[in-house]
């Protein structure tokens, strides 16, 4: 199988290295690695969807916890 680094996958998907950084430490990109302090990325792995708020405004919830 061959790998990215993590400058490779941000200029292939046209994200910052700080946000693969971000996906890969939370388990958003399947098959990616760490080796040391580096990433590595499965050349064949797709961007995940963003699911970040983009509506600018973000939505209340009224999921609070009753103690």
């Amino acid at each position: 199988m061959e790998y990215l680094s993590i400058s490779q996958t941000a200029e292939k998907w046209g994200i910052t290295r700080r946000r693969i950084q971000r996906l890969c430490s939370d388990g958003r990109i399947p098959g990616a690695t760490k080796i040391g302090s580096y990433w590595a990325v499965p050349a064949d792995a797709e961007k995940p969807r963003d699911k970040r708020i983009k509506s600018g405004r973000y939505i209340k919830t009224n999921d609070k916890i009753l103690l």
